[in-house]
């Protein structure tokens, strides 16, 4: 984001009463670490891909050999 938009955004917050730019701030902070968990996540799925992609390969192999058992997900 460019220092003008950045700029724009600061002057807007500040023309709203305190109370309200208490309530802007708190909103952005909790986008912000939304926005920070999301990243993350797709980064470690990104490095994890392939891992993920060869496991389902391995069950798919082993549903068609019919070693595999259904999962009885009501035990779980």
């Amino acid at each position: 984001m460019s220092s003008t938009a950045v700029m724009t955004l600061v002057k807007m917050v500040e023309s709203l009463p305190d109370t309200a730019q208490e309530q802007v701030v708190e909103h952005l902070r909790e986008y912000i670490a939304t926005l920070q968990d999301e990243l993350q996540w797709n980064a470690t799925f990104k490095k994890t891909q392939s891992q993920l992609t060869a496991a389902a390969r391995r069950a798919k192999q082993e549903i068609a050999e019919g070693r595999a058992t259904p999962l009885d997900h009501r035990q779980l």
